[in-house]
């Protein structure tokens, strides 16, 4: 018998003007956790779904526990064993965690629903991963990292074999991190084998036993994680070294561009701080402390109940969003695929979007269609986004370079006051720096920056000042020769310093 679970042999797939697998060969051990790594666009995604049989392969062999299959579908794929959780929770908000967890296999007589045997089934799987849950809670009232575990409970369920978790911890806090890793840790004693995605590499390094690179649709090579480190993973990765994570530049701010006053509303209140020209200012705190709430009165997508706002020296109400484009302030939001981007239409439609809106491209009445096939050039080529032309699907993009679209469809606009709120969340190391260059760049040119981020290193690394949130209330303001992790969490608990 092999000691491999899952064996994969020259698999291929092409899409229109895209080779989204290139001849992958790679092996995943019984029982082990074996994390899956690569800058956005790698084909890890296209890979996950050959395996549970959500796309169809155009060539090659997957082999799991000896038998071959030159493709899967998504029942084959559960029946022999197989689970997986995607980064998109697959849950119904208004049903409990018993009726999530049983959804679309209810037990019972044909006719009616056994409840009791429900609850008791999902009440033995949460023992199993050592969790507490009300089973019989509307899921619309969990937390996201509940959510992920009633997620987690669907595949146990199934007594599946081999369970793939796709960026299992991007949208948790810290505490609920620690809470899933331990359940991976549970899984994998009960001898369960885990496929996990992330782009987290400290968890790499923590939880799993090898890992597995792939960069541009090929697999580059697998590795015992005791056996190397960081800048090796890396290197990997991205096919280069990158020698620095945030880029140095010249910190010149000039004149107040953004003033808010006492902003009270959307769940936050009292809430006062400046933004300066050529300035990143960073926006700190715990999960639900109201940074986001914040940004979305100043863009217009919420109304405010007091408080003042100064944009360019002059007192307005925001009223809506439109009316905030107007006044030269864009945001580039956390749910890129929502409200970011529209996935079902191309990347020059979405790059010019609100250019079009702001009548930056009209001569007389007409749309001046060299200026906006120049505007999508420019960006398409200043943002690097990895597609055979603009013309590509923004929802065929991989994470990465949908987040590079929702920038361009801002920075077309020409605004001067940009809000990144969570810029780099589920996106690669190598799309990170891009990034970070892109916002040093822009404050270089006398942008003005807003900077909301939930990773300690990236906003101590990229902010000149930052400004630390606690349930709706502002703790703090610290300057850059003051920037300390310690510090910075304290006030973020609640904890006045």
């Amino acid at each position: 018998m092999s000691e491999n679970i899952l064996e994969i042999k020259s698999l291929r797939k092409t899409y229109p003007g895209v080779v989204a697998l290139k001849n992958v060969d790679m092996s995943i051990r019984k029982g082990e956790i074996h994390a899956l790594v690569g800058e956005n666009g790698a084909g890890k995604s296209t890979l996950i779904k050959s395996i549970t049989g959500a796309v169809v392969p155009n060539e090659g062999t997957i082999t799991f526990e000896g038998k071959s299959y030159t493709h899967l579908t998504p029942k084959l794929s559960s029946s022999i064993g197989i689970g997986v959780i995607y980064q998109e929770f697959n849950l119904v908000p208004a049903l409990t965690v018993s009726e999530n967890v049983f959804l679309g296999n209810y037990s019972g007589n044909g006719v009616f629903v056994d409840s009791k045997d429900m609850n008791e089934k999902t009440e033995e799987a949460l023992k199993r991963i050592g969790v507490e849950l009300p089973v019989s809670m509307p899921v619309w009232k969990l937390s996201v990292g509940h959510q992920q575990i009633v997620e987690i409970l669907r595949s146990l369920v199934k007594d599946i074999k081999f369970l793939i978790m796709d960026e299992p911890t991007a949208p948790l806090t810290t505490n609920e991190v620690e809470q899933l890793i331990n359940i991976v840790t549970a899984l994998k004693e009960q001898g369960i084998t885990i496929l996990y995605i992330s782009h987290r590499l400290e968890e790499v390094f923590r939880i799993c036993d090898r890992v597995t690179v792939m960069r541009d649709g090929e697999y580059i090579t697998t590795m015992n994680v005791a056996e190397t480190n960081m800048k090796e993973l890396i290197s990997s990765m991205v096919g280069r070294e990158l020698t620095r994570t945030f880029p140095d530049r010249e910190k010149s701010h000039g004149k107040e561009v953004l003033k808010v006053e006492n902003l009270t509303g959307n769940g936050v209140q009292n809430i006062s701080f400046t933004l300066h020209e050529g300035e990143v200012l960073g926006f700190a705190g715990l999960l639900g402390c109201g940074r986001t709430e914040t940004i979305q009165m100043i863009f217009g997508a919420a109304k405010k109940t007091g408080g003042k706002i100064y944009v360019f020296g002059k007192e307005t109400d925001v009223v809506n969003t439109k009316q905030a484009m107007f006044l030269g302030v864009g945001l580039i939001p956390e749910d890129r695929k929502r409200q970011g981007v529209f996935l079902r239409m191309t990347i020059g439609w979405n790059t010019t979007l609100s250019a079009l809106k702001k009548k930056l491209l009209i001569s007389k009445i007409f749309v001046d269609k060299k200026k906006e096939k120049g505007i999508v050039s420019e960006y398409f080529t200043k943002l690097r986004v990895k597609a055979p032309s603009a013309e590509q699907l923004v929802g065929n993009l991989s994470g990465g370079n949908q987040q590079k679209v929702a920038i361009a469809k801002v920075l077309a606009a020409d605004v001067d006051i940009m809000i990144f709120d969570e810029p780099t969340r589920g996106i690669d190391v190598g799309a990170k720096q891009e990034i970070y260059n892109l916002i040093h760049e822009l404050v270089d040119e006398g942008k003005s920056v807003l900077l909301i981020s939930s990773e300690m290193e990236e906003v101590m690394g990229m902010s000149d000042r930052i400004v630390v949130l606690y349930e709706g209330e502002l703790m703090g303001e610290l300057q850059r020769k003051d920037f300390d992790q310690e510090r910075i969490l304290t006030l973020a608990s609640g904890i006045q310093s």
